[in-house]
């Protein structure tokens, strides 16, 4: 039988903490991301119902060493599995989820959720960020 176990070797924090609906084109910024210890990390978008019939919202992805991400700069596509143009979505997409893995070298990673056209309805989102293949084991839970 194969080990489905993955409790002990992922580590889950928020990137985006649920809030009450955004109603305009402000970005979504994420939390910065620590990967140090870390092998691996993808970034999740979940969206909520979205009631404006025109919005579309763009995904980057900024990385860097400084933990307040100064001198910070996008990631390049190919430090990135999957693409930002399958992470972004639009009002249509109602209750599902977007991913985005990062394999670049930096230590800090960061998501970023560009609105274009919210002008006339209200946007829920959140996400988290999954750090996998830890260089210690068991992960911490709950996760801190």
């Amino acid at each position: 039988m194969p080990n489905r176990e993955i409790h002990n070797t992922l580590h889950v924090v928020p990137l985006i903490a649920p809030v009450a609906a955004r109603t305009d084109n402000t970005a979504v910024v994420s939390a910065i991301i620590d990967t140090a210890g870390y092998n691996a990390c993808e970034l999740v978008i979940v969206t909520g119902t979205n009631t404006d019939t025109n919005a579309t919202f763009a995904v980057t992805v900024d990385e860097g060493d400084a933990s307040d991400l100064t001198g910070s700069n996008a990631v390049a596509a190919s430090q990135l599995v999957g693409t930002t143009a399958l992470a972004s979505f639009t009002f249509a997409d109602d209750v599902e989820c977007r991913k985005i893995g990062y394999i670049g070298t930096k230590r800090y990673v960061r998501l970023t959720v560009t609105p274009t056209g919210n002008d006339s309805g209200n946007i829920f989102l959140s996400g988290v960020a999954v750090l996998g293949y830890s260089s210690t084991k068991p992960t911490a839970n709950p996760p801190q």
